[in-house]
């Protein structure tokens, strides 16, 4: 698969193939997609234009694979996981580098996101001995019951272009693990490193053909035919609440188990007798890793009037001397993905300040050397914001720091929970306890105390309330989403029937 001189990992590989139950097939349509380097904005490589009929291959080819990839042993099953992480370690800095080059992460936001994904494989290895049922006495005589755990079949993985690589892994590994075939298709602005990068992996670990089964291009195109296959049994989604609510429905129309982790507008809380320095630490990180494209960044800072005016010049400092520009170089802040992205986010910042908001830092675009019209938008601090605003009320997703002032804890809590999300949060307070007592009162699935939110830990559970998704991942949580429970009871002796 590789090009002359270039490893089958390499960005200049050949990547103009789908992968269907084991073999490497053009598209049915012969067409291609072009994929852009967001630091560059240049062509790095070109995938498959994937077809309806290419989807429909690949359920097929997973259905046919499913009953006997269940039946293998579970001891089989964990040691071909463990093949996957070798593949994984030995290929460590072509991964890296795709991963850079693809998704535009800075080097420490691609080393993160191997290290979570290599997090969620070594998990998953303990799935396969974790699968178990259950058994309980029976209120008629001589009865007993038996409740087994069965792979649920197919699973359809849609997986986003933010942390293509471990947001991927999250869902097929585990879903294989547990005895599921896995149809996979990537985010269009990712598809190399969040999904032929995985077929690549699994066949140099040896997993049987039909086990996973990747189909790239257009959402727009394919899409729908992926979200509402009748052959698929749950569908796993990571993205926007607005199109997790159309996948979501695709794929209820099917009675398919929906696997849903969406938008989140998450706030990071500092009380006046926080550790104003440790709070800003964290609200610097939290807001501008990854130029904040990650569903669990923050996407508000509230905090409390008399500290106010100090953490906004901190934070304004700091954001100030953030050095932005091509992920290739030493930057803190690369490009955003796309020009879409972009434009959207800078609107949000337009129309905050036009409502009243003060633009402390930033708010425009980064110029990189030899890029027209760059993707890299500098670190934007606004002070005087309101939970109304644009930058405030929406999922902004980009290197953008809203600061809200608030009276006392109360405010700050009424403040946090006035949003249809509930992903993510943190809380700066006097103490632990203190920070403790106002996680408890945030509408949230996730809240972390004298922290950001920008966490994930596998052998944990990451899932969200209200618009920000249904089910959940990591731990057990997910095992409950891709298996289901099957009651056989047992009669030993016959049975009295008043008729």
């Amino acid at each position: 698969m590789a090009l002359e001189g270039h490893s089958q990992y390499s960005i200049d590989a050949d990547w103009n193939s789908l992968y269907i139950d084991g073999e490497w097939r053009d598209a049915a349509g012969g067409e291609t997609v072009v994929v852009e380097d967001p630091s560059t904005r240049e062509p790095v490589t070109e995938v498959p234009r994937g077809t309806e009929a290419d989807v429909d291959a690949a359920y097929e080819a997973a259905q046919s694979a499913q009953s006997e990839w269940a039946s293998t042993p579970p001891a089989a099953r964990e040691e071909l996981i463990h093949g996957l992480q070798q593949a994984i370690a030995e290929h460590e800095s072509e991964i890296l580098e795709l991963y850079t080059t693809e998704a535009g992460a800075i080097h420490g936001v691609s080393e993160t996101g191997l290290e979570l994904t290599q997090d969620q494989v070594a998990e998953a290895a303990t799935l396969p001995r974790r699968t178990k049922g259950e058994h309980a006495a029976s209120n008629i005589h001589n009865k007993e019951h038996v409740v087994e755990r069965e792979p649920q079949g197919v699973v359809t993985v849609i997986s986003p272009w933010n942390f293509p690589f471990n947001l991927s892994a999250r869902a097929v590994v585990p879903a294989v693990a547990a005895g599921n075939t896995v149809v996979l298709k990537p985010a269009s602005d990712t598809p190399v490193v969040g999904g032929l990068l995985f077929a690549r992996l699994f066949e140099e670990a040896g997993f049987p053909g039909g086990v996973l089964n990747v189909v790239t291009g257009p959402g727009s195109e394919i899409g729908d035919r992926v979200a509402s296959h009748p052959a698929s049994d749950v569908v796993s989604f990571t993205g926007s609440t607005e199109v997790g609510r159309h996948v979501a429905k695709l794929a209820g129309e099917n009675l398919a188990v929906p696997a849903m982790e969406l938008g989140g507008n998450n706030a990071h809380i500092v009380t006046d007798d926080a550790d104003l320095g440790a709070a800003v630490d964290a609200g610097v990180f939290g807001s501008f890793v990854h130029q904040g494209q990650v569903c669990i960044s923050i996407n508000r800072h509230i905090v409390h009037e008399d500290v106010y005016d100090e953490y906004v010049a901190q934070l304004t400092e700091r954001a100030a001397n953030l050095p932005a520009g091509s992920a290739h170089g030493q930057v803190a802040v690369g490009p955003i993905i796309n020009e879409a992205q972009r434009d959207q986010m800078l609107e949000f910042v337009e129309r905050t300040v036009e409502a009243g908001a003060t633009l402390e830092t930033g708010g425009g675009i980064v110029d990189v050397d030899g890029v027209d019209d760059s993707l890299v938008v500098e670190p934007t601090v606004l002070s005087g914001v309101t939970n109304q605003m644009a930058a405030a009320c929406n999922e902004h997703f980009g290197p953008i720091a809203p600061v809200i002032p608030v009276s006392d804890v109360d405010e700050a809590v009424a403040v946090a929970n006035d949003t249809e999300y509930g992903l993510s949060g943190s809380v700066h307070a006097g103490d632990v306890g203190a920070g403790r007592r106002i996680a408890q009162r945030m509408d949230t699935g996730m809240v972390h105390v004298n922290d950001q939110p920008v966490n994930d830990e596998a052998h944990v559970p990451f899932s969200g309330t209200n618009a920000s998704g249904v089910g959940g991942y990591n731990t057990t949580d997910f095992l409950d989403e891709v298996t289901e429970k099957k009651w056989i009871s047992l009669q030993h002796e016959p049975r009295e029937f008043p008729f």
